[in-house]
């Protein structure tokens, strides 16, 4: 067939590009990732940076604080009768789901309740009646609650109601609101008194820009954002064996500089500013969304607000998450710093299914190859029980993939009592099979997204920490993309790579 020369150039040109494409998702790169996370900047993490959250008035209550109430008179707890959709009872002698209520929390004041079966708790008759049930999908003014603490700050509380009167156990089997005095003396024959007690907090980008509030979270944020993490912390890093980072993102940043409430602006451009400096000292970028709509996992690096995983469960959410994708590739395609954008960070199994995951991966996937052909692309493996192949045979079709896999000796009763050299024997021996399964030579490239030199081992010394760091620097080395230390900075010492750098625990 007849092709000008100008054709025959750009057919040239096509094939090119398609061979090259092709080499980058079955062989590694020249270039081997060594990263450090910025965790706790762009996504907010309270256990990182604790002192964010001094200001916040009443902070007991933040969202998706789990609480259990006791009443004093029966000895009892409350719980919502079947987990949801029913009455409030004060008959439980021990807590658990059913005997949990999770804040939502509408000001310093004003809280929500929710319970196991996601019902809320309000009052009858529209928020006129005493009853106390748990039967609202959606809240609205009678499931709104004042809870009063003790002058003293004790765990002792009441439960004020719409109707302006108090929770009250007259029974074991019989809640209602309807006391109606306000001088309590707080002792143990007042039924309107419960112990409360905190289950479980979460302490992400929601509880901290709702606790604020929209006056004084925009100023707390923007401080955060500017001092945190800055463009000495890029030199440091360029200085120290480092060559990337990643760069934990929340969905939120696609709207800014208004985006949703209660998340304030300004984070884009705090990903700007990385940028620049990515681009002065030499170093390159990997975006990760950590935070995707409505939460991915559960906690709070998701910025979930009650514990909730709704991610995945729509078309319309996988949408608006593959959105986001678009607008971070088209901002920053043509930045020499950009190297990978992670579509998405740990899925929970099975909180989300592998379908949804795989159907958002092909469209995040397209979304970045709309604006970068160099770029690569990385699918994060779900958390929990599942096949740490599953995602091979969508990746493996795909030019410039990568598998994301988390190796962390902590979080399950496995690693409770292994001592130093337990610990480096699992690193060389277990992690190293684990590593090598989804290391193959025709699927996509690895790598080990999150790992730190922290364990449960009680006493180690500085010498045991320079072990364990240098057997995951070696096994982790072979993976075909790279890793990336959790995280630079972290009042947590050896969370910190700052800190294990400058104190000798850690050498690249």
């Amino acid at each position: 067939m007849f092709c000008s020369s100008k054709n025959t150039w750009l057919l040239s040109i096509s094939l090119i590009f398609c061979m090259v494409c092709a080499s980058n998702a079955r062989e590694a790169p020249s270039f081997r990732v060594k990263a450090v996370n910025l965790g706790g900047w762009l996504v907010t993490e309270g256990w990182i940076k604790p002192s964010l959250f001094d200001g916040i008035p009443n902070k007991d209550f933040l969202d998706g604080t789990q609480l259990q109430f006791k009443s004093v008179t029966t000895g009892k707890y409350l719980a919502a009768e079947l987990g949801g959709g029913s009455i409030i009872v004060a008959n439980r002698t021990s807590p658990s789901g059913w005997e949990t209520f999770t804040v939502w929390r509408l000001n310093e004041k004003a809280f929500q309740l929710r319970v196991f079966q996601k019902q809320f708790v309000g009052l009858d008759s529209n928020g006129k009646g005493k009853g106390v049930l748990a039967v609202a999908n959606s809240p609205g003014v009678s499931e709104t609650f004042e809870i009063v603490k003790k002058p003293d700050d004790s765990k002792r509380v009441r439960i004020r109601a719409a109707n302006g009167l108090f929770l009250q156990a007259k029974t074991e089997e019989l809640v209602t609101a309807d006391y109606a005095d306000g001088n309590t003396k707080w002792g143990d024959d007042d039924p309107s008194v419960f112990v409360f007690a905190i289950a479980r907090k979460l302490e992400g980008e929601f509880q901290v820009t709702n606790g604020y509030g929209p006056l004084k979270a925009p100023q707390v944020m923007r401080e955060h954002w500017k001092s945190f993490i800055v463009e000495s912390d890029f030199k440091f890093i360029s200085e120290n064996g480092l060559n990337t980072v990643r760069i934990p993102v929340g969905w939120w940043i696609a709207s800014d500089p208004v985006p949703p409430k209660p998340y304030v602006g300004g984070s884009l451009a705090a990903l700007d500013n990385a940028f620049l400096w990515a681009k002065k000292y030499g170093v390159k970028i990997i975006i990760d969304l950590h935070a995707a709509p409505g939460s991915q996992n559960g906690w709070e690096h998701s910025a979930s607000r009650d514990g909730s995983i709704e991610w995945g469960k729509t078309d319309e959410i996988i949408k608006q998450t593959v959105a986001v994708i678009d607008f971070l590739a088209s901002r920053y395609a043509k930045e020499p710093s950009l190297y990978a954008v992670e579509l998405i960070n740990e899925p929970l199994s099975p909180g989300v299914s592998l379908d949804a995951v795989n159907k958002y991966y092909k469209a995040g996937y397209d979304a970045v190859r709309r604006h970068s052909a160099t770029a690569f692309v990385i699918f994060s493996n779900r958390l929990g029980p599942m096949d740490p192949t599953e995602l091979f045979p969508l990746a493996s079709g795909l030019s410039g993939t990568v598998i994301d896999v988390h190796y962390y000796n902590l979080f399950t009763e496995e690693f409770d009592n292994l001592t130093v050299q337990q610990n480096i024997d699992f690193v060389n021996t277990n992690r190293s099979a684990q590593l090598n399964l989804v290391t193959t030579a025709n699927g996509p490239l690895t790598f080990v997204g999150e790992w730190v030199a922290e364990w449960n081992v009680k006493d180690a010394t500085k010498e045991h920490y320079q072990r364990f760091a240098k057997a995951q620097l070696e096994v982790y080395g072979r993976a075909t993309f790279g890793w990336a230390y959790w995280t630079l900075r972290n009042v947590n010492q050896h969370w910190s790579l700052e800190w294990m750098i400058k104190n000798g625990y850690i050498k690249l």
